[in-house]
């Protein structure tokens, strides 16, 4: 194979791959539909030239045979007025106009099949056509949804993607240490700010006076002696706020006297009143 026709098929596989990557089946198919009705108007028009053709046949071969019963007339009127010559002569007119009605009539049936024909293939035609219309619909129908299912894929691909769920992932560790630097930060400042202290006193009131009632509950149900009488109501009433020293206190055993009971309690009102001063000092500022 020369050079020239190896490069004349190569300029050939290029054209055709470029034509058919070119071809868009929704346009290529309404393009089809559009030249099949054009053929249709067109095949149209050729049966309407041929049924009028037929028409002036079947007009034409009626005159001639009116021309034939008018010369027959003509030609007994003749023979009514004793002239035999032109009685002839009036039949021969007849005669011709009887050839020229017959070759009228053989080709006015000859067009009226062909012109049945016609009208029978372009019924046939117009049937092609509206099928090929409504399968350009399914198959326009067909493409788009292929085109939808080959998007929704692509997209399900782009998020099976392990680059995606790395991000997520290390998004969640950019938030996760962001809110750990918060709290940090809140812990620092309760405890520059004395907030913590006050917050942990409040826990242990809580819980002191939770314990009270339950011990105070567990007498009445029997499941602890009961107090003996005379014994002062300071010893059998736990007080709702108890701080830690009390708690160390109770640890370590009762009171001895009643003078320890009270130096405890002076030492508990100083504190909450220190307590109560600092946190004024921290509204008013």
């Amino acid at each position: 194979m020369g050079i020239f026709s190896r490069l004349a098929q190569l300029i050939k596989s290029n054209i055709n791959d470029l034509i058919s990557k070119s071809e868009d089946p929704e346009k290529m198919l309404n393009q089809i539909v559009l030249d099949m009705n054009n053929q249709l108007v067109e095949a149209k028009k050729q049966v309407a030239a041929s049924i009028a053709d037929e028409k002036r046949l079947a007009k034409q071969c009626e005159q001639e045979m009116a021309q034939a019963a008018e010369w027959e007339r003509k030609a007994m009127m003749a023979l009514r007025a004793g002239n035999e010559e032109l009685a002839r002569e009036a039949l021969a007119r007849k005669k011709e106009h009887d050839q020229l009605s017959a070759t009228f009539k053989d080709q006015w049936t000859k067009q009226k099949t062909s012109v049945d024909q016609l009208k029978r293939a372009l019924r046939m035609l117009n049937d092609k056509i509206e099928e090929a219309k409504r399968k350009k619909n399914v198959l326009i129908a067909r493409k788009k949804r292929a085109e939808a299912q080959k998007a929704i894929q692509e997209t399900m691909h782009g998020l099976r993607d392990q680059s995606a769920f790395e991000t997520f992932d290390r998004m969640e560790g950019k938030i996760d240490q962001i809110e750990a630097e918060a709290e940090a930060a809140g812990e620092i400042q309760e405890e520059y700010t004395g907030d913590s202290l006050a917050t942990r006193f409040q826990q242990l009131e809580r819980t002191a006076g939770a314990d009270d009632d339950l011990v105070a509950l567990k007498r009445k149900m029997g499941m602890l002696p009961a107090l003996e009488e005379g014994a002062p109501a300071q010893a059998a009433e736990v007080p709702t706020r108890v701080s830690a020293p009390a708690e160390a206190a109770e640890a370590s055993g009762p009171p001895s006297s009643r003078a320890e009971q009270d130096e405890l309690a002076a030492a508990l009102e100083e504190l909450e009143a220190e307590q109560s001063q600092d946190q004024q000092r921290k509204a008013g500022r």
